[in-house]
């Protein structure tokens, strides 16, 4: 698949940047580089170049610290382009984290768009156990996450609108976690996301939603569905 025809699958407002952000890679790593995948909010319509920054991971053959270190002086221009610096991987790195780290490359597997190389990620085996304990983890984080955010606010709602805005976009890992585990392990944007999840849990996520979409409120009451949401995708983790 072409450049330009990769490019097309991200939001109008991150093209040129996705293209000079590849060129830089290239021009930097060479051929030490196997390839490079976009993830997270970027490949989504979640993605708001106002507020977001860009993820990526970068497969080299091997991780040579000077490659790193003249990638290092880019950092400020891809900043500007809204890209974070890139995961660093080898393709044995990836085959032996599959079991330490398998939602975040669940997530690079289904959801990832490579701009150039050999998708590392496409044919990954994923084992049940795995996800189940990193799924069950992440909610109770969360929940405990959601807690101190609270007890640290203040009583600002403005700060626990933030916070809603994070844990919102950090659900959707253990969300896609949860839906592989029931069986349903097709890509799916965001919509079709939480419409299958709500299926499963049945039960409308109403706080997930509102946390998910920036133009909505995100106030206590919108903190006190949000937690229930958590709280009910926990409990389906547990029993799994």
């Amino acid at each position: 698949m072409s450049t330009a025809t990769v490019t097309r699958q991200l939001t109008p407002t991150m093209r040129e940047a996705a293209n000079q952000f590849e060129q830089v890679i290239k021009d930097v790593a060479g051929q030490h580089a196997l390839s490079l995948t976009l993830y997270g909010r970027v490949t989504s319509q979640l993605f708001d170049v106002g507020r977001h920054t860009a993820r990526s991971v970068l497969v080299l053959q091997q991780v040579e610290l000077t490659m790193l270190q003249q990638l290092a002086k880019h950092g400020m221009a891809l900043g500007k382009l809204k890209f974070a610096a890139p995961i660093i991987m080898t393709p044995g790195y990836i085959k032996e984290s599959l079991d330490t780290f398998p939602l975040e490359l669940l997530e690079i597997s289904t959801c990832g768009i490579t701009l150039f190389g050999d998708s590392h990620f496409a044919d990954l085996t994923f084992e049940d156990s795995h996800i189940r304990l990193q799924t069950e983890r992440e909610l109770k984080t969360t929940l405990i996450s959601m807690r101190q955010g609270l007890l640290a606010s203040t009583g600002q709602d403005k700060l626990l609108g933030a916070l809603q805005m994070d844990i919102g976009e950090g659900m959707l890992r253990p969300i896609r976690g949860l839906l592989w585990l029931k069986s349903h392990r097709e890509s799916m944007n965001v919509d079709a996301l939480l419409t299958k999840v709500e299926t499963v849990v049945a039960t409308k996520l109403d706080g997930l939603r509102s946390a998910l979409n920036p133009s909505e409120p995100h106030g206590w009451k919108e903190f006190e569905q949000l937690y229930a949401d958590v709280e009910a995708l926990g409990k389906l983790a547990n029993d799994l």
